[in-house]
């Protein structure tokens, strides 16, 4: 059973910050080539050292294999130019991961139509849209394939929250795009599966980022408050959820599909009232 993603190559979104960052750098440094899309095109360049007016900093990215797409891929054409630079980059695609989402909190008696609306376009309709278009490039790449071929087409791996099952009536905007989401990559799972396409989901809790530090410098309980609740008693780091990802989308996960694995350190295994249930 191997793990190894070496020679893939990886479409990762969100990749310019937090965990998407995270995913793209592993990738990279276990020997994927990685295409690092984001809207916020200074932040790759800043992360990735690509820049197309510096052939130094250009050449090295090349020589890393990583290249960087900046664009905003709620747009069908930006999708359309993301998967035709991975494949004139690399000349295929094996692995997607939407790791792109937004996050906000909002009281849901007051809460607008457009903050579910948006949350729905970035973090559901986004990632479906990619994941059909990649999907459709991979079966086209398994069309040389013989017939009774049994190889592996692709792999794509969606980042999803536990906010999806659990309740909190301030997260409740996240929370329906992220129930969605995971019931996206089972329906997914199902239609791809035929074409030998595995589709799976990271459930994830409370992650080292660089909104989380901010938001812990905010609120001095909030740390203590997310280690009390976490039985493994700390908060992940990014690369822990991406090394997951590559599970996932590496052989040794090759019967693996629909699934939604859980990476929050116990988190939703306890009562979150604290109390014994009488």
């Amino acid at each position: 059973m191997s793990f190894s993603i070496s020679g893939k190559t990886a479409i990762v979104t969100g990749a310019a910050n937090g965990v998407g960052l995270a995913i793209a750098r592993h990738f990279s440094e276990q020997g994927a080539n990685v295409v690092c899309a984001d809207i916020d095109e200074a932040r790759l360049i800043d992360e990735f050292g690509h820049n197309p007016e510096n052939g130094v900093e250009q050449e090295a990215a090349e020589a890393n294999n990583i290249r960087i797409f900046a664009g905003d891929l709620r747009k069908k054409l930006t999708i359309k130019n993301l998967i035709s630079t991975t494949v004139d980059s690399f000349e295929r695609v094996d692995i997607l991961v939407n790791a792109s989402r937004q996050v906000c909190t909002s009281d849901p008696l007051d809460m607008s139509d457009s903050t579910v609306e948006n949350l729905i376009e970035q973090n559901l309709m986004t990632a479906l849209r990619l994941s059909q278009a990649v999907a459709k490039r991979m079966m086209r790449q398994g069309e040389a394939q013989p017939e009774d071929s049994d190889e592996p087409l692709g792999a794509i791996v969606n980042l999803s929250s536990i906010a999806a099952t659990r309740t909190q009536p301030g997260l409740m905007a996240f929370s329906i795009s992220a129930a969605a989401l995971e019931q996206m990559t089972r329906a997914f799972a199902v239609a791809l599966a035929p074409h030998r396409i595995r589709v799976n989901a990271i459930s994830f809790g409370s992650v080292m980022s660089a909104s989380l530090r901010d938001a812990l410098r905010e609120h001095d309980d909030m740390r203590g408050m997310i280690i009390d609740g976490t039985p493994l008693g700390r908060i992940a780091g990014a690369n822990e959820v991406a090394e997951t990802a590559r599970f996932l989308a590496s052989e040794g996960a090759g019967f693996m599909t629909g699934q939604i694995l859980t990476v929050d350190g116990g988190r939703t295994l306890v009562d979150a009232v604290g109390a014994p249930a009488h």
